[in-house]
């Protein structure tokens, strides 16, 4: 057994190879996997992408999937699905996360798609934002914060449910 649960994030139609480069090498450092949703607004080679991810990307355990259906039939997709938006009225704090649960995050030019939004409407979640004023987080920063509190929930209690 690897010493952290299973965090899963999910980039729906990431369009920025930084951010996502960033997001990749989180989720290494984190013993996470991450889904990534085509189309991408960007080659997976892209010189942007390497350099923000640098080598931790041949840690990085990454599923690519031609669209949210193939996602949705692969073996690696989670139960349960969090969609983070600045549009949930429930902030990540109020949820409990579970083990193999996935982060699903939209593109950063446009959110995540309608769709998303219906099928996963019970699972919207945000990241408080005190300045109400401030249109949202970058990608990779939400995505950092969010898989961290996951991280902290699952393991915090694995610590004390182990004694």
């Amino acid at each position: 057994m690897s010493s952290t649960l299973q965090i899963n994030v999910v980039l729906h139609n990431p369009q920025i190879p930084q951010n996502t480069g960033n997001i990749g090498r989180m989720c290494a450092v984190l013993n996470a996997r991450l889904h990534l949703i085509h189309p991408l607004g960007f080659e997976i080679t892209d010189a942007k992408l390497k350099r923000s991810g640098m080598d931790y990307w041949k840690s990085l355990d990454v599923r690519h999937y031609k669209n949210w259906l193939d996602y949705k039939q692969s073996p690696f997709s989670s139960k349960r699905m969090w969609l983070l938006t600045t549009k949930a009225e429930r902030a990540i704090f109020d949820v409990e996360f579970q083990e193999g649960d996935a982060l699903v995050f939209g593109s950063e030019d446009r959110g995540a798609p309608d769709f998303l939004h219906d099928e996963l409407r019970m699972f919207r979640i945000k990241i408080p934002q005190p300045n109400a004023n401030m249109r949202s987080l970058n990608l990779s920063t939400s995505a950092g914060i969010a898989a961290y509190e996951m991280y902290r929930q699952l393991n915090f209690a694995r610590k004390f449910s182990d004694k």
